[in-house]
């Protein structure tokens, strides 16, 4: 396990309690989980992806994180409808353990309603959430 201080939380993205980041781009939010998910949860053999076309709420579950410890629900950081799901996941989700932020996101959404990223966290919140 990662130190806290070793963990690679890029200051572009936006973070949630359950620990997934969001990331803007243009008028689509790109989401997956962050390094220290990925790290607690150790080696990932599945994700299980929602469909595209599916619209959820600010916080509901839409997928779930399958790992060699556990099993790990993830909760979507902002409204709106997917519009993208990483389906190298299918056949390769040991890319969440090696990448979070690049080859291992997991899907895109586009918001219904933007201002919702204000209620997540910058990188300095979530650290100082991680320290408790």
């Amino acid at each position: 396990m990662k130190e806290i201080n070793d963990l690679n939380l890029p200051d572009d993205v936006k973070y949630t309690k359950d620990h997934e980041w969001a990331k803007l781009f243009e008028d689509i939010v790109t989401i997956g989980i962050n390094d220290y998910a990925q790290d607690q949860l150790g080696e990932i053999v599945f994700v299980e992806l929602p469909e595209t076309g599916d619209t959820f709420s600010q916080g509901d579950e839409f997928g779930s994180v399958e790992s060699v410890k556990a099993v790990s629900e993830m909760y979507i950081p902002i409204s709106g409808e997917i519009v993208g799901i990483n389906e190298a996941l299918e056949d390769a989700p040991e890319l969440v353990n090696e990448s979070c932020y690049e080859d291992g996101w997991i899907i895109k959404v586009k918001p219904a309603d933007i201002s919702e990223l204000d209620n997540l966290m910058d990188k300095a919140k979530y650290l100082d959430m991680l320290k408790g």
